[in-house]
């Protein structure tokens, strides 16, 4: 595996990159709080089947650019950096992978340039059907005034102060919280109760990290995030309502090409990303996997159980 800077749609992009150029490539898209680094597990497995395997920390994380402008976030532009990383390797397609709100990029990837796209994975982020209402609508419809994270990360600079405060905190607390967590019913209460307390605050402290993070791979991150803040994390939130405008009259309404979803059993955020209608979306070969006891952090937590199902799909696609 081999790291380097791409100059591409106005930005630079670090990427994490293995297997040979001219190979069938596969590009990997980390969510939130996350990096390139979180497909450690994945790249060495595609790269060793043959494919041109390319992750990058996305703008705004890691090594990346982090533009000022919160709409320099949109989903045009996280997409079209993508994109740019396809022209850069000298390859018109790509199979793309997505986790958390990298599955929203790699859906929109398929709606907005579908000629660049032979396959779709989504990894706790299903494909889904355009709302009716702008997210922030739909959402503060949904829970009134109970607290939801994703509104209260729309004010800049609120959440920023909060989870650059102490980094360390921030992502042991948010990479151990599950579905398992809200057993609790003070947690739960916790979690939604309105009023002036933040999200980190909310989130129990858990007593160690999890069993498949070790303590140099959290270091990693908190590290990473010690340096950059989370404010371009952030922004890609910020840009939901713009986000929902710009898929108004996508190119590409259905994605016709074979798509796979994979969730985990105790990923905490499936509430929000339903996927019922799924097939509304996806209507060409469509496959849905769900993995036992995993959360949110599939290739991390389940690393081989993800090469797995991704190694099935890349094998049964037609690449021409």
């Amino acid at each position: 595996m081999r790291q380097r800077l791409v100059d591409i749609n106005g930005v630079q992009l670090r990427i994490a990159e293995a297997g040979d150029r001219g190979a069938p490539a596969v590009v990997l898209a980390h969510g939130f709080p996350n990096l390139g680094y979180s497909w450690r597990r994945i790249i060495p497995a595609l790269a060793g089947a043959g494919y041109h395997v390319l992750a990058p920390d996305q703008r705004g994380y890691g090594g990346s650019s982090r533009p000022e402008a919160v709409d320099a976030y949109d989903i045009a532009a996280l997409s079209a950096d993508l994109v740019g990383l396809l022209d850069d390797a000298g390859a018109e397609r790509a199979v793309w992978v997505g986790q958390d709100l990298g599955g929203m990029v790699v859906w929109a990837v398929a709606h907005l340039h579908p000629d660049r796209v032979a396959g779709v994975v989504g990894l706790n982020f299903p494909p889904m059907p355009r709302g009716k209402l702008p997210p922030t609508q739909a959402y503060r419809k949904m829970v009134g005034d109970s607290f939801l994270y994703m509104l209260y990360f729309q004010q800049p600079g609120v959440a920023d102060a909060e989870l650059d405060q102490d980094p360390a905190r921030t992502l042991r607390r948010i990479i151990s919280f599950d579905l398992r967590s809200l057993a609790d019913p003070g947690v739960a209460a916790r979690m939604i109760a309105p009023g002036p307390m933040g999200f980190v605050d909310r989130l129990p402290e858990p007593g160690e990290l999890p069993d498949w993070l070790s303590a140099t791979e959290f270091d990693y991150y908190v590290n990473e995030f010690t340096r950059t803040g989370f404010t371009g994390a952030l922004n890609w939130y910020r840009n939901f309502d713009r986000n929902w405008e710009i898929l108004a009259n996508p190119p590409a309404a259905t994605i016709a090409v074979p798509a796979l979803f994979i969730a985990g059993t105790n990923d905490p955020v499936q509430g929000f990303t339903p996927r019922d209608r799924a097939r509304e979306v996806a209507t060409g070969p469509y496959r849905e996997v769900t993995l036992d006891g995993a959360g949110h952090w599939l290739q991390e937590e389940q690393a081989n159980e993800v090469n797995a199902e991704l190694l099935q799909f890349l094998a049964e696609l037609k690449w021409e």
